[in-house]
């Protein structure tokens, strides 16, 4: 009876509070929701795949369809993940998320890109959208370490690499060996695997089949930088087994 009592006058005072207190209460809740939300979809992702992301989407409705074939770690050229980290995230065993010595040297030189590292971009392309928004670069810094803590430097390059797209309406490293070297993700060769990684982050301007002056230049320094990268243990966080 007295427990009866007590969730009355509880309710009571709930149904008293003023309005701004509740909008709070359920802006509080709703938020809760979405973060909860997020948080399971990272842990299905660190075992499934993803079943694509908006930017996908819409480029499927906008071709009439997209190429996309999910592959495993396993059948991935180990050329092409020292490649992608080579040419997008040199540091990428060294850091959390983010690379702050990049994020310093993107403000101070007033760069547009550079600063954003392969598991920022993981965040950006399996949970949000394309496009500069405050809103979205807010929830992708919040996300970006949970997906670190989460998941291993593996399995965030094992995403990545199933999801980047390198040509247009090309999704996935093994729609783009095939698509455009007729092979598989796996028999990719040094040489394929740093033309691919160059053509980043424009695929729709840069052709890695039929490379320009400049693909062809980017390409040869990331080659030169996968072999760095194997050779001073920053390729080690996503080589050694899990």
């Amino acid at each position: 009876m007295a427990e009866k009592k007590t969730r009355t006058k509880k309710t009571e005072a709930d149904t008293n509070l003023p309005l701004w207190r509740k909008v709070l209460h359920w802006v509080g809740r709703l938020l809760g929701g979405v973060v909860a939300f997020y948080v399971l979809l990272i842990v299905v992702f660190s075992f499934l795949p993803p079943p694509g992301n908006i930017y996908q989407w819409q480029e499927s409705w906008r071709l009439g369809g997209i190429k996309r074939d999910w592959v495993s770690w396993q059948d991935i050229s180990p050329d092409m993940a020292r490649s992608v980290v080579a040419g997008e995230d040199a540091n990428f065993c060294l850091h959390w998320g983010f690379d702050i010595a990049q994020i310093r040297d993107a403000i101070a030189n007033g760069k547009q890109r550079g600063a954003s590292t392969i598991s920022q971009q993981v965040v950006k392309n399996v949970f949000l959208w394309q496009g500069r928004s405050y809103l979205r670069k807010a929830i992708e810094a919040a996300m970006t370490p949970v997906v670190e803590l989460m998941w291993s430097k593996q399995r965030i390059l094992e995403v990545y690499l199933n999801e980047a797209e390198f040509a247009e309406g090309v999704f996935g490293v093994q729609a783009a060996a095939q698509v455009l070297f007729k092979t598989d993700a796996a028999n990719l060769s040094a040489s394929q695997s740093a033309r691919l990684a160059a053509v980043l982050p424009n695929p729709k301007e840069r052709n890695a089949a039929k490379p320009s002056g400049f693909v062809r230049g980017r390409a040869a320094q990331i080659r030169s930088g996968a072999e760095t990268i194997a050779a001073d243990g920053r390729a080690a966080c996503f080589e050694t087994a899990d």
